[in-house]
């Protein structure tokens, strides 16, 4: 299966919403809508951004202070779910934006960032301020959370 950037770019929730409550059959609505319900698979997603930013995959690896063989196999597709802390960490070793990363969380089936949560305010927090995954994890260590690995 061929994946478009256009692919990547759901209806809005709200638009979904509505028709979901218009339409008179489910069937009908999900016959129409299957491709905004399915979500994109992790490996596609990221080989997306980094085609469309222009990045390196090594400096990506170095940058998640990740193990080179499990990033890359996450870039590639073989570990089909890996912990969302592990996505976090690439989606900061790319340099990706909150509204990215949360993008890229959604997009791939993972939950996004919730300022309410301790964790997830620091990695927000962190994102916003442009820290790298250690100095993320410094915080977090600092405040009691579990770190990124």
């Amino acid at each position: 299966m061929i994946v478009t950037w256009g692919d990547f770019m759901p209806k809005d929730t709200n638009a979904l919403l509505k028709e979901l409550q218009q339409f008179s059959t489910f069937q009908r609505f999900y016959d129409e809508n299957r491709a905004q319900l399915a979500s994109v698979s992790l490996s596609d997603y990221l080989e997306k951004l980094i085609e469309e930013k222009h990045l390196n995959k090594a400096d990506i690896v170095e940058n998640s202070e990740m193990s080179e063989v499990y990033a890359y196999q996450i870039l590639s597709g073989i570990r089909k779910n890996p912990k969302r802390e592990k996505v976090l960490c690439l989606a900061i070793g790319m340099g990706l934006s909150c509204e990215e990363i949360q993008q890229l969380l959604k997009t791939t089936g993972y939950a996004p960032l919730y300022a309410k949560n301790p964790f997830d305010a620091i990695i927000i927090y962190g994102v916003a301020k442009g820290l790298g995954v250690v100095e993320i994890n410094n915080l977090l260590f600092e405040y009691e959370q579990e770190t990124l690995g």
